[in-house]
């Protein structure tokens, strides 16, 4: 083998190590976004069925009041004279 030779193998060598060098950073890089990914989610869904579970029994007690003002209301209206 020629010096040319091997300075060429050698440089082909060498680049293939840098490539497989950024593929594996790369590779390393979309794990840990496809996991902050999924932390981001997590968070965005369990906040919201937490803040369902805190303001559901404020939401509950404006319900039942709505339908009980609302059924008086109606109930007034059938009852008036004609």
């Amino acid at each position: 083998m020629s010096p040319e030779e091997r300075e060429l193998l050698n440089r082909s060598v060498k680049l293939a190590e840098e490539n497989n060098e950024m593929l594996h950073s790369m590779h390393r890089s979309l794990r840990l976004q496809r996991i902050m990914s999924i932390v981001y989610w997590v968070f965005i869904i369990g906040s919201a069925i937490g803040a369902y579970y805190i303001i559901a029994p404020y939401l509950n007690q404006l319900k039942s009041l709505y339908e009980s003002g609302a059924g008086d209301v109606l109930r007034n209206i059938n009852n008036m004279p004609r």
